[in-house]
């Protein structure tokens, strides 16, 4: 076969011809199986010429600038459970961020992997309170992101560490200790007669009180468009006098005397402690709520999210000029396309 050799300035040179260079055309099920970087085509599917990037693996329209994919997150832990008897607030789970700040660059190449952790659960007397879960968000071109479970209220004896600390025991002057850049630490107890109160447990903007043991305050953030609360610290447990109230209204309530429970942290998926027991011997501690992980993007990508154990995403949707999705419980993994 005769081979014609084309010499520049010809090879992009038609004169004044009516004419055009044809690029391969093909529908968007017939791209090449294996393209190499640079190849170029017409997409009759789509209408756009394209050529393919294997730096991110992805086929681009000629005449569109990809879109960066700049992601901001809300990565919160699960929250503490109180403690059983005159016992300290659960600490908030650990609350982190990059929203109203600098994004993170995703890309579209790469599969992430979503912890959210649990809440710490209900405890009868004489038991401490349970630390929650944490909760992360990993890839391989990020850093890990993770947040630490809000540390159990004490018991007749000190708070527990957590991303906030939880409430110390009545009997007790030390709350837990928190992870610095998390959360607060929780309150210490409040001593003896009349009302043995115990401490609250730290919230995210707070640290946790005493006598009466109030939770810490938690942080407000709109990522998804609703200016929620996340990260408040459950109330200490007692004998009397007034009962110790969650933070910011997410955190689980102190139980005064002899109530059956001491509140649940609420509502779900705000990474808050549960409030500590009162002072009988059959007290229980609220179970506190979950974490979760809330990632925003630009809307021209499509979030996919794949379950695994025990994990959901219950909410995507649209904010702004962004798409949001908020993954609230167990594993799983998500990826973006155009």
């Amino acid at each position: 076969m005769a081979i014609t050799k084309i010499e520049v300035p010809e090879l992009f040179d038609f004169g004044s011809d009516n004419s055009a260079f044809k690029l391969p055309t093909g529908t968007t099920a017939e791209r090449p199986t294996s393209p190499s970087n640079g190849e170029m085509r017409f997409n009759t599917t789509t209408g756009f010429v394209e050529y393919y990037d294997t730096t991110n693996a992805q086929w681009w329209e000629i005449d569109y600038a990809p879109v960066p994919l700049n992601v901001d997150y809300l990565v919160v832990a699960g929250g503490g459970s109180g403690g059983s008897s005159n016992a300290g607030g659960g600490g908030a789970g650990g609350y982190l961020t990059n929203f109203g700040g600098t994004s993170l660059n995703f890309s579209s190449s790469v599969t992430y992997t979503v912890i959210v952790g649990v809440g710490g659960g209900s405890v009868v007397h004489p038991a401490q309170g349970v630390s929650g879960g944490n909760s992360s968000l990993n890839g391989s071109d990020i850093t890990l992101i993770e947040s630490t479970g809000g540390g159990g209220g004490g018991r007749g004896a000190a708070g527990q560490t957590g991303g906030s600390g939880g409430g110390a025991a009545y009997n007790s002057a030390s709350g837990g200790s928190n992870v610095s850049g998390q959360g607060n630490a929780g309150g210490g107890g409040g001593g003896a007669a009349p009302n043995y109160d115990g401490g609250g447990g730290g919230g995210a903007g707070s640290v946790g009180s005493t006598s009466p043991g109030n939770g810490g305050s938690g942080l407000q953030n709109n990522i998804d468009g609703n200016n929620n609360f996340y990260a408040g610290g459950g109330g200490g447990g007692g004998e009397g006098g007034s009962p110790a109230i969650g933070g910011s209204g997410i955190g689980g309530t102190g139980a005064i005397g002899c109530p059956a429970s001491g509140g649940n942290a609420s509502p779900a998926n705000r990474g808050s402690g549960s409030g500590g027991g009162g002072g009988c011997g059959g007290s229980t501690s609220g179970i506190a709520s979950a974490g979760v992980v809330i990632l925003r993007y630009p809307s021209a990508y499509t979030a996919t999210y794949t379950a695994g154990t025990g994990g959901a995403a219950d909410a995507q949707g649209t904010v702004g000029s962004d798409n949001f999705i908020r993954i609230t419980a167990g594993t799983g993994t998500i990826t973006f396309s155009l």
